[in-house]
């Protein structure tokens, strides 16, 4: 083979590399999903149990609801607190409460309040006038004895949507 044509192989195969994976990858926004309100199951741990007598390590904890949208307000409707049992223990929005863009909403239940248990939960529910990118909900878990401290997050998962 000549000089010439080895040294244009790997252009070739550069170029036609860089084609493929330009047409491979999708742009940012396509994995966004929009949504015009959804229900929101989200963990939250009152305690975790430690050592071999399962001793209950208690937690404050805060439940963090971000309007991912960068253009458009949301609007929670429902954030209740539900036991390990899924008894109701707290409404902890009396009215609708908007969420600007890119604005973020806490709530928190102190490690002083047992009453969650380790299977505490909270029910979130929010709307829009139009389908916007959906919220990040989540449960941030902290706390810290002696020397030790513990501090975890659990993400909200969809119970149901509204899409149109």
């Amino acid at each position: 083979m000549s000089k010439a044509v080895v040294s244009k192989i790997p252009w070739a195969f550069f170029i036609l590399f860089t084609a493929v994976v330009c047409f491979m990858i999708r742009p940012a926004g396509a994995e966004m999903r929009f949504f015009k309100g959804q229900t929101v199951y989200v963990p939250l741990y009152s305690h975790i149990y430690s050592g071999n007598r399962e001793q209950p390590f208690y937690l404050a904890a805060t439940l963090s609801i971000r309007n991912t949208d960068m253009q458009h307000a949301i609007r929670l409707t429902v954030v209740d607190y539900y036991d390990s049992e899924g008894n109701f223990l707290k409404h902890y929005l009396d009215k609708t409460l908007t969420i600007n863009a890119m604005a973020t909403k806490r709530y928190v239940v102190p490690e002083s309040d047992k009453s969650g248990g380790s299977g505490a939960k909270f029910i979130v529910r929010w709307q829009a006038d139009k389908p916007v990118v959906e919220p990040l909900i989540e449960s941030v878990m902290i706390s810290t004895k002696t020397q030790q401290g513990i501090s975890f997050t659990s993400r909200g998962r969809v119970l149901d949507t509204i899409s149109k």
